[in-house]
């Protein structure tokens, strides 16, 4: 499937970063988005981009997961928008919730470094990628509050949640990516979601190396392997699959607006 792009993968995490952009080649990609989860090591995303070609763009997203947020320091508003300057860093991220893996201890950090990361967004006008497991209700409250502040572009990488926050992002402006998730047997939830959201608000990701799709499930993932999932995206929505690659890429370039 041709023109495809990867919204969301760690390059940094992969062992053969030169033989998962082959691997992207020749599934036809046109380009991906390294992920950052530590704001300290925001250059890490940012060197990744020096594999940068017109044929295949990779461009980088800086900031702090929620699981990494009680190991750092919180960052500053200025920092992150000093650390996203350079043209191939083109969002914020990612940034949110997690309370599967973040003891309740956290929760509050977790929040203001959400927070924080929403009004460096809403600052530089670069979207915002959420991270949101198990967290649904805190997360949607987030985002109607924030939203009151003044509107900032997301996406809720990874989809995995219910209609409820779903709906929410979508009336917030938001966009939902979706990930191998929704190629798995017992999913059946996401891809009900998938299924029923407009259009012009999806987008599509590996989360590389995690999460490979049917059929390479329980391999290591890379990013060539989002053409699985838009296949099974393309499927649901009952659209062909170049179709499919081509509504999601002019989606990407919506949101994304610095990935020229």
């Amino acid at each position: 499937m041709t023109g495809l792009i990867d919204s969301h993968c760690h390059l940094d995490r992969l062992d053969d970063v030169p033989a998962a952009l082959a691997l992207a080649r020749e599934h036809g990609l046109a380009g991906m988005v390294t992920i950052g989860t530590r704001l300290s090591r925001a250059q890490t995303q940012i060197d990744l981009t020096r594999f940068d070609t017109p044929e295949l763009r990779v461009w980088c997203v800086i900031g702090t997961h929620p699981d990494h947020v009680g190991e750092e320091a919180t960052p500053e508003v200025g920092t992150i928008i000093r650390l996203a300057a350079p043209d191939h860093v083109i969002g914020i991220g990612e940034s949110g919730l997690d309370y599967l893996h973040g003891a309740p201890s956290v929760r509050d950090a977790q929040a203001h470094s959400f927070r924080v990361h929403i009004d460096a967004a809403r600052q530089t006008g670069l979207p915002l990628v959420i991270h949101a497991r198990e967290a649904d209700d805190d997360v949607a409250a987030i985002l109607r509050d924030e939203h009151e502040k003044g509107a900032f572009p997301f996406l809720l990488h990874c989809f995995a949640s219910g209609m409820e926050l779903a709906r929410t992002a979508i009336d917030l402006g938001g966009y939902i990516s979706f990930s191998g998730l929704l190629t798995f047997p017992k999913c059946e939830t996401i891809r009900e979601v998938a299924r029923a959201l407009p259009e012009e608000r999806l987008l599509v990701e590996t989360d590389s190396p995690f999460l490979a799709p049917v059929p390479k499930r329980g391999k290591p993932n890379t990013p060539g392997y989002v053409a699985h999932t838009a296949a099974r995206l393309a499927m649901e929505r009952g659209m062909e699959n170049t179709a499919l690659a081509e509504l999601t890429t002019r989606n990407f370039h919506a949101l994304f607006k610095r990935a020229a």
